[in-house]
C-alpha cells in the first residue's frame, strides 16, 4: 500500500479537476469492492454488498483531491497569471515546479521578483500570487496555442520516502486517508458484515467539502467514518492539537462526533492495542466529517485522522505507521458495529 499511496501522490486532480486521480482511484477500489461506481459530481463510490435485501448501509470516506493552481491570463509577453484552488500557502510558490495542463502539458516555474529589485520592506513580506507569473519558456502566442484562462495547474513531482516509513511529496492530505480505507477493506476482506459497506472517495473537499455532502446525500448511510489529516509535530510547532508523527491514528472528540461511535472506537483501539490519541474538537473539525454529520436528517460520524507535517504544501510528510493503525483501526470498529444500538441512542 505504500507504493500505491506514492503512485496517488505523482498524479494531478485538483479540486474540480478530479479525472486526474479518478481512474487509478477507481483501480484499486475494485480490488476490494463488488462494484465502483461515479456520480455526477464526479466522486468515486464502491460497494462493498452483504448480500441482504434493503439492507442498511455503513460509508467510510476520505477526500481525493488536493490544492492546486488555474490560469487566469497570459499577458503580452507569455506569463501566465494564476489564482489558487484551495487553501495553498503561498509562501511555497516562488520558484515552485509546476505542470500547467493545457490542450497539452507545459512544464513551467513561478517567478516573482527577485530580491535585488525589490523596494525597502518587501522582502519581509511574502510575494502575493497577484505578484507571481508562470514562465514555460515560450512567446505569448505560443502559449496561447495551448493554454486557455481555466486550465488546471499542478504541482510537479510526488511522495518519496525520507525513510523506510516515512513519506513526504503532494497530496498525501488526503489521498493517505484513502489508503486508510483500502486498508479496511483489506482487513475486512474475509468477515462477514450484517450491513451494506460503501466507499466514498469524494471530491472538492479542499473547496468546501462539496463532494462528501452530495455523496452522503445519495448513499444515506447508517453510520460515516470519516479519514483525513491533522497537525504533525513540525520544528516550530507548540503542543496544541500537534500529534507525533509514529504515534497511530487520532480520534476525535467533540460536537461533530457520535458518541455511540467515539465510545466504539476508542474501545477497539484498546482491545486490538491500536496506538491512538485522543483530539478535542469544541466545534467545527474543519474536515468532511462537519459536512457528512448534517446531511438529510443526519448521519451519526467519526472522524479519524493522520498525523501530517507541512500541510498544503508539496512536502506534506507522514509516518506510513498512521495509515496502517487508521486502517486497522477502521476495521476493527466496524467489526464490532451494532447498528440496533446505534439506533436506540435516539430513542427518549
Amino acid at each position: 500500500m505504500k507504493n500505491e499511496l506514492i503512485k496517488l501522490s505523482a498524479l494531478g486532480g485538483i479540486s474540480g479537476f478530479e479525472s486526474a486521480v479518478a481512474p487509478k482511484v477507481k483501480e484499486l477500489m475494485l480490488r476490494y469492492c463488488d462494484e465502483v461506481s461515479t456520480d455526477r459530481l464526479g466522486n468515486i463510490v464502491g460497494l462493498k454488498s452483504c448480500g441482504k435485501k434493503d439492507a442498511k448501509k455503513v460509508m467510510i470516506e476520505a477526500h481525493i483531491d488536493g490544492i492546486g493552481l488555474m490560469v487566469k491570463e497570459i499577458d503580452d509577453r507569455g506569463f501566465i497569471s494564476f489564482t489558487n484552488i484551495g487553501g495553498v500557502d503561498t509562501r511555497i510558490l516562488p520558484s515552485a515546479e509546476v505542470i500547467v495542463c493545457g490542450k497539452k502539458e507545459l512544464f513551467g516555474v513561478i517567478g516573482a521578483k527577485p530580491p535585488h529589485l525589490q523596494k525597502p520592506g518587501e522582502s519581509d513580506k511574502p510575494a502575493k500570487i497577484t505578484d507571481m507569473a508562470i514562465d514555460v519558456g515560450l512567446s505569448a502566442e505560443e502559449v496561447r496555442k495551448w493554454v486557455t484562462p481555466g486550465d488546471m495547474i499542478t504541482f510537479c513531482g510526488g511522495a518519496k520516502k525520507l525513510s523506510s516509513k516515512v513519506i513526504s511529496g503532494k497530496y498525501l492530505d488526503d489521498r493517505a486517508g484513502l489508503i486508510s480505507l483500502l486498508i479496511c477493506m483489506e482487513e475486512l476482506q474475509n468477515t462477514k458484515l450484517d450491513f451494506d459497506l460503501v466507499v466514498l472517495a469524494a471530491v472538492q473537499e479542499e473547496v468546501g467539502c462539496r463532494g462528501a455532502a452530495a455523496g452522503t446525500w445519495n448513499i444515506e448511510p447508517d453510520a460515516a467514518f470519516v479519514v483525513d489529516v491533522c497537525h504533525g509535530d513540525t520544528p516550530d510547532s507548540g503542543t496544541d492539537s500537534i500529534f507525533k508523527l509514529g504515534s497511530g491514528t487520532v480520534i476525535s472528540l467533540g460536537p461533530n462526533i457520535h458518541p455511540y461511535l467515539s465510545k466504539l472506537v476508542q474501545d477497539a483501539a484498546k482491545t486490538e492495542k491500536i496506538k491512538h490519541s485522543i483530539d478535542v474538537d469544541g466545534g467545527d473539525t474543519g474536515t468532511d466529517a462537519w459536512e457528512v454529520q448534517v446531511v438529510k436528517s443526519g448521519v451519526p460520524t467519526l472522524l479519524l485522522s493522520l498525523p501530517l507535517r507541512y500541510m498544503h504544501t508539496t512536502v506534506e510528510t507522514l509516518h506510513f505507521d498512521d495509515v496502517t493503525a487508521t486502517g486497522k483501526l477502521l476495521a476493527a470498529a466496524i467489526e464490532k458495529l451494532n447498528l440496533e444500538e446505534l439506533a436506540c441512542c435516539y430513542q427518549i
